[in-house]
């Protein structure tokens, strides 16, 4: 049947045949002005046919980390700056100096490869890939969630429809996701100083970086030399760096409890249900809006609650650690103690992309309790010296707890005994181990002949 013969009704099928089959690229322009008779705008449609056209190029994952990634770059190389070869001298002789202080501070190596001053786009490259790992459960969540969502309000003679525009739906809600990650990312590379300023590892291990345009901002604040912050920092990025790389297990430890902790998250199918109920692929600010504030991650649990203060615990132990670090290592820098002050201050308030990716992922990297943290550190490095407390990042047994950031009296006393060569109190379950070893009985009898160990 030639075009000209088919009905309005025929010409909307095919192209609707055309946008579930992933061909929306090869409609014809002139198609949609044949709608008219359905009075549907056709500068509308193309509008669809754009966001559907892009949507289908994410892939069948349905999340387009390409876009995200470019979103993010965009935005982090507006204003076109580059390192010059001046800052970059600058940078490198801070952070040869740093190197020397730490070496005074610390018992944690060196790395192996000199640290770099990064441009925010330099950033986004090298932190992007934590990002989407950290992401991921969350937009996988709203994209399925979102197609369910559209499905049962289908009714049952369109659920034919419904199933074949499913990955359009998915990949739909997953795009906008990516796009506002890479939104908050290009935002977040104009507010970070360093490659570890946000407290996870974003960084490939064993590598530092500072990034000298976000400086201005800072010093100019504090009225401080952009030199002495350029020292503060790069002390603190590399005391933040040699930590992850020395304690191997402890970049996987904090990865996997935010993602573990990502992945506990659900949407909420009320607000989801009123969203989809009007959604419309033509303008999706309205989708855009409710992942930008969050609206659709309903109020934690309380198991979420308990894997949230497990992280904050975690993010704070090291923080404090880094903070001790480095307030020992720039003891000689008149501003050290102002500068240290302002960083605490920036971490517990976080910036406006800090705070735009909690709502986008419900959940804020901020280590609340980074100064009770440090205050057990300065308690232990007091007790046995930095040997005896770098010692305890070597196996992820001995990292103190929760409780010994509450009181580190215990914690003092148990490293105390141990430079003491004593050995420490048995507890109950150690008794218990004890006793099964011994090949006892819990009621203290031999077990029968048979059973005792060889």
């Amino acid at each position: 049947m030639a075009d000209e013969d088919r009905s309005p009704e025929e010409e909307f099928q095919e192209l609707l045949r055309k946008m579930l089959g992933g061909a929306a690229g090869d409609i014809d322009p002139e198609q949609l002005s044949r709608l008219a008779g359905m009075q549907i705008d056709p500068a509308m449609m193309q509008t669809v046919m754009r966001h559907l056209q892009g949507a289908f190029t994410a892939g069948d994952e349905g999340i387009s980390w390409d876009m995200a990634k470019r979103q993010a770059l965009h935005i982090a190389n507006q204003d076109g700056l580059s390192v010059t070869g001046g800052q970059r001298t600058d940078l490198d002789q801070a952070f040869a100096l740093a190197t020397l202080w730490l070496s005074e501070a610390t018992t944690i190596s060196d790395l192996p490869s000199p640290a770099v001053p990064l441009t925010r786009g330099g950033w986004v490259e090298a932190t992007l890939p934590v990002w989407q790992e950290l992401a991921e459960p969350v937009a996988t969540s709203i994209a399925d969630a979102l197609t369910a969502s559209l499905s049962e309000q289908a009714p049952e003679d369109m659920q034919g429809i419904v199933q074949g525009a499913g990955r359009l739906m998915r990949t739909v809600g997953g795009s906008l996701f990516a796009s506002q990650l890479g939104q908050v990312v290009g935002e977040l590379s104009k507010e970070v100083l360093s490659g570890g300023d946000v407290g996870i590892p974003l960084m490939p291990d064993g590598e530092a970086a500072i990034l000298p345009q976000n400086f201005a901002g800072l010093g100019a604040e504090l009225e401080i030399p952009d030199d002495q912050l350029a020292l503060y920092i790069a002390t603190r990025e590399l005391a933040h760096a040699r930590l992850f790389r020395h304690a191997r297990w402890l970049r996987l430890h904090v990865i996997s409890q935010v993602t573990d902790f990502a992945r506990g998250l659900h949407v909420d199918t009320d607000a989801l249900e009123d969203l989809a109920s009007r959604f419309d692929p033509s303008d999706p600010d309205e989708l855009r809006r409710a992942l930008e504030s969050g609206a659709l991650l309903p109020a934690r649990s309380e198991a979420q609650e308990l894997a949230l203060s497990r992280l904050e615990n975690l993010l704070a132990t090291i923080e404090g650690w880094v903070d001790v670090v480095t307030a020992d290592a720039t003891s000689r820098l008149p501003s050290a103690e102002r500068i240290a002050e302002a960083v605490r201050r920036r971490r517990a308030v976080g910036g406006p992309a800090e705070r735009a990716l909690g709502s986008l992922v419900g959940l804020e990297l901020r280590p609340r309790r980074m100064r009770e943290a440090a205050a057990m550190w300065r308690a232990v490095t007091d007790a046995v010296g930095v040997p005896g407390r770098d010692g305890l990042w070597d196996y992820p047994d001995l990292m103190p707890s929760a409780e010994d950031i509450d009181d580190p009296s215990a914690l003092v006393a148990r490293l105390q005994a141990r430079a003491r060569g004593e050995q420490p109190e048995t507890d109950e379950m150690d008794a218990a181990l004890q006793r099964l070893l011994d090949g006892e009985r819990g009621d203290g009898s031999e077990p029968p002949e048979g059973d005792r160990p060889v």
